[in-house]
């Protein structure tokens, strides 16, 4: 029954941390166990009552402060001068600013909102197809959940209890290597997507444009930096950038006015409270799972599947291309990780971080799959461009994002590298 209740909820349309919500009353309903009634708000309270969750609306403060700032814009003007003399730059341009992005604001889907909101005119208006310019933003969009500071990376060290910082530092290569894969797709596809000649667009001198990024840059430092060498704590880092944003934007751009700060506090909260009301959510439906022993079942499934580990790592790596589909990725991670993480440490002794990389990187690939997508309908809908136009230029930067998942799955080394 909470099966099916789940299975219907979801074809309904109704929002996924409502059917997690209704779907661990069924369970207790028609399990006749009301006593779990009693138990349920410690649960659900527990799930916020952890200290490392407030680096969560920090980053996503962080992301709204950069942007009425000024500050995501000076990256877009300094990453233009510096690849302006490279063939097909704008499309350099954009994947670069998606990776500076990344390593400050934590959240894909607003990063694609951003820049697909900035950069899919820019493309336009230099003669590429405006499918391959939303393509590009939301593929680029991938590297938010893997370059550190990253919002799953967060969530997983909450649930699975480990260090944030060194799975901060272990999205690292991974993020690199994604990167130079998507560059050289840029390579192959952007002389197919050009349907007309380059635009002259004013063009910012290069010692301008660097100098106006040379701050914005410090924000990056400061967080991963901070978090390399131990000086500060995930939160912490997400708490100093933050300040620094707001000194940088208010203070030395002049972009930001007080005036502007409500509603990026507004914005903030509302937000934050959309992402822990589904941590709350899926918290209530994995301990219904785990009441009901479904770890157990699952470590017996796979036990009689196969007694290799790496064997484990990629039918888990199916899986949740499966479930990335259907599920939200930080609904599907809550759930899945206190299922899946036993398993493999008891079972099969794969690190927690090695495991928790992988898991919300290829959970992160959900963002440009159908039918949830998240980052293919904001890509949609800020560009204006309709899904089956983007979908015939999205696979490849799947396709890229796989066979990096794998190279990490296959090679354990590249997730402590920089630990």
């Amino acid at each position: 029954m909470t099966l099916a209740a789940f299975i219907v909820l979801m074809l309904l349309g109704m929002p996924i941390a409502f059917v997690l919500l209704a779907s661990t009353l069924t369970f207790v309903i028609t399990s006749g166990n009301y006593r779990l009634f009693e138990n349920l708000p410690q649960v659900i309270f527990g799930s916020l009552e952890v200290f490392d969750l407030l680096a969560i609306p920090l980053f996503i403060l962080l992301g709204e402060i950069m942007n009425e700032g000024g500050i995501t814009r000076r990256i877009i003007t300094a990453t233009r001068a510096w690849f302006a003399w490279i063939p097909h730059s704008i499309a350099y341009v954009s994947l670069t600013s998606n990776l500076m992005l990344a390593s400050i604001m934590g959240s894909a889907t607003a990063q694609i909102a951003i820049m697909s909101r900035v950069m899919t005119p820019e493309l336009e208006r230099d003669g590429y197809d405006k499918g391959f310019a939303a393509a590009l933003t939301a593929g680029a969009g991938l590297l938010g959940p893997i370059i550190p500071p990253s919002m799953v990376f967060i969530i997983y060290g909450v649930i699975a209890q480990v260090s944030i910082g060194a799975m901060f530092m272990g999205g690292i290569l991974p993020g690199l290597l994604l990167f130079i894969l998507i560059s050289g797709l840029i390579t192959i596809m952007a002389r197919r997507a050009r349907k007309k000649g380059s635009v002259d667009q004013e063009r910012t001198p290069l010692w301008r444009a660097t100098r106006g990024a040379l701050l914005t840059l410090s924000i990056p430092t400061v967080i991963v930096g901070g978090i390399a060498f131990g000086i500060v704590t995930p939160t912490e880092s997400a708490a100093a950038a933050t300040l620094m944003a707001v000194v940088i934007g208010a203070l030395f751009f002049q972009d930001l006015k007080w005036g502007q700060l409500p509603g990026v506090l507004s914005r903030t909260a509302r937000n934050t409270a959309i992402v822990l009301f589904l941590i709350v959510a899926a918290k209530a439906f994995g301990w219904v799972l785990v009441y009901n022993q479904i770890p157990q079942q699952v470590a017996g499934l796979m036990q009689g599947t196969t007694e290799s580990p790496l064997v484990f790592m990629l039918l888990v790596f199916v899986m949740l291309i499966l479930v990335g589909m259907v599920l939200d990725g930080i609904a599907a991670l809550i759930i899945l990780v206190p299922i899946l993480l036993p398993v493999a440490q008891q079972n099969y002794g794969i690190d927690p971080v090695h495991f928790g990389i992988v898991t919300c990187m290829t959970l992160s690939l959900g963002l440009l799959t159908p039918p949830v997508g998240a980052g293919l309908y904001v890509a949609s809908a800020i560009s204006n461009v309709s899904l089956p136009r983007i979908t015939k230029w999205i696979l490849p930067f799947i396709v890229a994002a796989c066979l990096v998942i794998l190279a990490v799955i296959f090679n354990p080394w590249m997730v402590s590298l920089f630990s």
